[in-house]
């Protein structure tokens, strides 16, 4: 019941699209440049004054798409690190309009280059609003993890749901695609983004896609709550 509900409100708190599935939502665009976050490599020395770098592997939901990146849920979270797990920092590269596909040609570089501690994996949405295959998602979804554990990096999976007016088995497995993939590779696992938010349509930018400045806070806080006890445990 709780998740048909939650699959109703979503859809009435802005991440609409058309009446079918044959006449598809339009994806999260992608601005004219996205310039991902950079961090600094960890440092040789002492433990407890290295920098381990958490890198966020996510679109437009990530990327702060429309507000300064400073106001963004992952910049928040980098503040807040400063305070609550001083050894670690975000390292933003979500790109808006980023597919599954997308993330699976990019990992590989921003693992070399970031050499993370943690991938945070924020991507799919834009796969399920254009009712890409989900063993399509699902592979691109899985190669992404596997990369990031190859490398030494744990890894943090972020779901999404779709509008039901995709039709029960698109948007179930959908939904259930991210917990299989998590459960399977032993991840984290943060179900639903915009759960705090969904509700609630004056959350939502104009577009009625992006979450607004005042709403980055609260996604913020629901992040923490699973990113926390990692940080805790990855902590030198």
């Amino acid at each position: 019941m709780l998740r048909a509900l939650l699959l109703g409100v979503f859809l009435l708190a802005g991440v609409g699209c058309s009446e079918s599935k044959d006449a598809q939502a339009q994806p999260y665009p992608a601005p004219a440049s996205a310039d991902a976050a950079t961090s600094e490599k960890p440092k040789n020395g002492d433990p407890a004054t290295i920098t381990r770098n958490v890198l966020v592997m996510g679109d437009s939901l990530s990327a702060a798409y429309n507000l300064s990146a400073e106001q963004g849920w992952v910049a928040l979270l980098d503040a807040k690190m400063k305070t609550d797990a001083p050894s670690f920092r975000m390292v933003n590269a979500s790109i808006s309009g980023e597919t599954t596909a997308g993330g699976r040609a990019r990992i590989e570089a921003a693992l070399v280059q970031h050499r993370p501690a943690l991938v945070v994996i924020e991507l799919g949405a834009n796969d399920g609003l254009r009712g890409l295959p989900l063993e399509e998602s699902r592979r691109n979804l899985e190669g992404m993890v596997q990369a990031a554990k190859q490398s030494g990096a744990e890894v943090m999976l972020v779901g999404m749901r779709l509008p039901p007016n995709y039709g029960p088995d698109y948007t179930e497995g959908f939904f259930s695609m991210f917990a299989e993939i998590a459960v399977a590779e032993n991840s984290a696992y943060l179900p639903f983004l915009l759960e705090p938010i969904a509700a609630d349509d004056s959350a939502f930018q104009a577009d009625r896609l992006h979450p607004t400045a005042e709403a980055q806070p609260i996604l913020a806080t629901h992040v923490w709550a699973e990113l926390a006890p990692v940080l805790t445990r990855l902590a030198p």
